[in-house]
């Protein structure tokens, strides 16, 4: 499992994807969640605006991610 630290309270799903380089612009979230097996917590989630917050489990296709907030 992969960490990825975040420097604020929350992050979208959205801009984690961007950020974990899934996608190369926010505007291809919307697209590549319909097409791509996205976790969140165990739950199938295709909303981008999805907050991701401290000790989140995201799985994107086979690539798992814990969330560590660090300030």
């Amino acid at each position: 499992m992969k960490k990825f630290i975040l420097k604020s309270d929350f992050i979208t799903l959205g801009q984690f994807l961007k950020a974990t380089n899934k996608i190369g612009s926010g505007g291809e979230a919307k697209f590549f969640l319909f097409n791509h097996k996205c976790l969140v917590n165990g739950i199938h989630t295709q909303e981008r605006g999805r907050k991701i917050r401290d000790k989140d489990v995201v799985m994107v296709d086979q690539d798992a991610y814990v969330i560590t907030y660090d300030s």
